[in-house]
């Protein structure tokens, strides 16, 4: 990587992919230290006002910020017909369907089993990416998703012992497994996009729009009433989701992805209830203990286990780029 950095000779192509390579870390923490946050947001939507409105309100405003953001950045916001079917795909099933299946997951099973059942995506990601677009499948990538997976569940290991109790559980499963597989085909349709060469911002100002609208749709056909919470603490919470939970982390997250790849980028949702933890310690007493605490770390080996070969191809290409000085 010095040798990319201090020579102004490498290609553009190199340097590019450096300078990507070298941002990833930093938006590996905005995607989880925001969703992880969400967690906490997301209680105070739970209530007065049906999951698919919230679903369709959040990304409607989300939508309107981003897209606003991106005409007076002068970011084009223009598509043709076809590119408008797969980002409508990808909104679909990204910030819609996927959204509509957790909020109702988590009414039938805890937010910690959701969390377990959510973080088999850094399974499903690289194997769909493998299946569709041929990306490299490694021993090391199911080796960390597994110990990713152990480790979220070892961390909410009171919650899932709780749930076995729970007569609907069952159908929160399905759910929460069900929302899982679609965000990561929502995952494959922006990779896809990204190939294509949309944008990746006001392709996805484009794609809240269509999830919005997918939501609104799925209220309208579950007779549910458009009755919006006018507390506080849920006009907040909606703002928060939709500007820092949507705007910014999914920015971040698909960035991202589009840098490293679906594989590693998934790895956002094994980091994620770590930081709820941390955050539910500090707001909701939430007490550790040692089975948590071997969670965490087996759960933080597998992020770094993940990452790793992302770090070993860049020192790979700062050599090869040494090479032809």
């Amino acid at each position: 990587m010095l040798a990319t950095m201090s020579n102004p000779a490498a290609p553009p192509a190199t340097r590019a992919r450096s300078d990507r390579l070298r941002g990833a870390p930093a938006l590996f923490a905005i995607a989880t230290l925001i969703w992880g946050s969400t967690w906490l947001a997301i209680k105070y939507q739970l209530g007065t006002t049906a999951p698919e409105v919230s679903v369709a309100l959040r990304f409607a405003l989300a939508a309107i910020v981003l897209g606003g953001w991106c005409w007076m950045k002068g970011r084009s916001l223009r598509f043709d017909v076809r590119s408008h079917g797969f980002i409508a795909l990808q909104g679909v099933l990204l910030f819609g369907l996927n959204y509509v299946g957790v909020y109702w997951a988590e009414q039938y099973a805890t937010s910690g089993l959701v969390a377990v059942l959510f973080a088999t995506i850094v399974f499903m990601n690289p194997i769909g990416a493998r299946l569709l677009f041929g990306a490299a499948l490694t021993l090391r990538t199911l080796v960390a998703a597994a110990l990713g997976v152990v480790g979220v569940a070892l961390l909410f290991v009171p919650e899932l012992t709780a749930a076995r109790h729970g007569g609907s559980v069952a159908l929160g499963i399905v759910f929460g497994l069900g929302a899982t597989a679609i965000a990561c085909a929502g995952n494959l349709a922006a990779m896809r996009n990204q190939r294509a060469g949309i944008a990746v911002l006001p392709g996805t100002a484009w794609g809240m729009f269509y999830g919005a609208l997918v939501a609104a749709i799925v209220a309208v056909l579950r007779g549910a009433t458009w009755t919006v919470d006018a507390h506080p603490a849920y006009l907040v919470s909606l703002l928060y989701l939709a500007i820092f939970g949507s705007v910014i982390a999914f920015g971040a997250y698909l960035t991202l992805m589009k840098d490293v790849g679906p594989g590693p980028a998934s790895y956002v949702a094994v980091a994620t209830p770590i930081v709820a933890m941390l955050l539910s310690t500090l707001f909701e007493n939430y007490r550790w203990t040692p089975v948590a605490a071997v969670g965490v770390v087996l759960a933080v080996f597998g992020n770094w286990l993940a990452l790793k070969p992302a770090r070993r191809r860049r020192r790979a290409a700062a050599v090869d780029v040494g090479s032809e000085l």
